[in-house]
């Protein structure tokens, strides 16, 4: 079993390449997609001229497939009849000078290539004969699509799941089912996403299958991305039940890096925590209000497995937003939190004084539509009346609502 992968260093490592494989997936499909999406024919044929086999020329071909502009990569070789071995395809890789992530890369594929194969023939890798995919064509496509990857600067990569075909082929071993054994064994190993497809025919070859499970990280649907470059590979074969092409969309990951690009306004920041130290609650709720949030208050809540915890609540302005994550991260033991741009209707407010037994005490009055419709003696100055006069708060405040009524504050 290969379970091999790759560490690819050096080269310019910018983009996220999406393979759409509805049509499977071949190498010539593959090197069509990434010459169409601006990777160098030059850079690509001097790498396998490198590699010092029999004379191979690549050239990229205009087409279509179904109307669909599409760029074939063929690949013209001169008759050779040797059979080469994974140690002989090895040694011309090790001789070749091909850039360190290119040599890796074309390692890993071969590699996964012969596994494949020995499992399928019940053999070691080293006794593996590659007829089709050791052949001069399948030595272009993998050194020049790795080629082709390390020049368009792709640093990670995403399959859809690959369309692999149905019938038989004729193989160098005889007619083969499709999927091909090999195939099968690459995508299994890989724990790649596949389907028989709609066309009766070999969608995905070995060499497509090795190349895809070697560069993608990852299977499923497109991921975010700001779109750079995209390329649209032929395969050789026109079929009438589908585009037969392999796309690749390249661009940047999308992540929202600072959330106030995407927040305007209120922000509602929660986040749910059942293991700090409820002594602590104060001073987070005490930093977070003079780090600027509009307001901060706890939740008690059961979690699941029925564990007590609490909700923190901050409501904060966007460009005040980042200093609260801050504390929220930085003061208590949570490690993520929920964002939401929230509306807000606040009243018109005011300040008005009453006299308690001789002490001034203000009174907030909020106003809807030019009526007052709420007054609220300040706590702080209730509580501060009530120790000079040394009578309970509940007296001062009540007498404080009760001045602030007759002097027509109130509602």
């Amino acid at each position: 079993m290969w379970a091999g992968t790759v560490a690819v260093t050096g080269g310019i490592r910018l983009a996220t390449a999406w393979f759409q494989c509805q049509a499977g997936a071949s190498g010539d499909m593959l090197l069509g997609a990434l010459l169409d999406a601006g990777a160098p024919l030059e850079a690509v044929q001097e790498a396998v001229d490198a590699v010092g086999v029999e004379p191979i020329m690549i050239s990229a071909e205009r087409t279509e497939r179904h109307g669909i502009a599409a760029t074939y990569a063929k690949v013209k070789t001169v008759e050779s009849h040797m059979h080469r071995t994974w140690n002989d395809v090895r040694d011309l890789l090790d001789r070749a000078d091909l850039p360190e992530p290119v040599h890796a890369r074309a390692h890993d594929v071969f590699g996964r290539l012969a596994h494949a194969e020995a499992r399928a023939h019940r053999c070691l890798p080293e006794e593996v004969h590659f007829h089709e995919v050791g052949a001069l064509d399948a030595i272009a496509d993998v050194v020049g699509t790795c080629t082709a990857l390390h020049a368009l600067g792709v640093q990670d990569a995403i399959g859809s799941p690959v369309a692999l075909g149905n019938g038989s082929v004729e193989a160098a071993h005889g007619r083969l089912p499709v999927p091909a054994p090999a195939v099968l064994e690459l995508m299994r190993v890989a724990a790649a996403p596949v389907y028989s497809g709609p066309a009766p025919y070999e969608m995905c070859t070995p060499t497509g299958a090795a190349l895809l499970t070697s560069v993608c990280g990852s299977w499923g649907p497109m991921p975010a991305l700001r779109i750079t470059a995209d390329g649209t590979g032929a395969g050789s074969r026109r079929v009438d039940e589908v585009p037969n092409i392999l796309r690749v969309v390249l661009g940047e990951p999308y992540v929202a890096h600072a959330a106030q690009s995407t927040l305007c306004g209120d922000v509602l920041i929660e986040t749910n925590v059942d293991d700090l130290d409820p002594r602590l609650w104060p001073a987070v709720l005490g930093k977070l209000l003079a780090g600027g949030a509009a307001d901060a208050w706890l939740v008690p809540i059961l979690m699941k497995k029925g564990r007590p915890a609490h909700t923190l609540c901050v409501l904060v302005s966007a460009d005040r937003l980042d200093d609260a994550l801050d504390t929220v991260f930085r003061e208590t033991s949570t490690i993520g939190a929920r964002m939401v741009a929230v509306a807000k209707r606040a009243l018109d407010r005011d300040f008005a004084t009453v006299s308690v037994e001789g002490l001034p005490i203000r009174v907030k009055t909020a106003t809807f539509e030019g009526k007052v419709v709420n007054a609220q003696p300040e706590y702080e100055d209730v509580a501060a009346a009530a120790e000079s006069l040394g009578r309970p708060v509940k007296v001062v405040m009540g007498a404080a609502a009760a001045a602030a009524y007759a002097a027509g504050m109130a509602p």
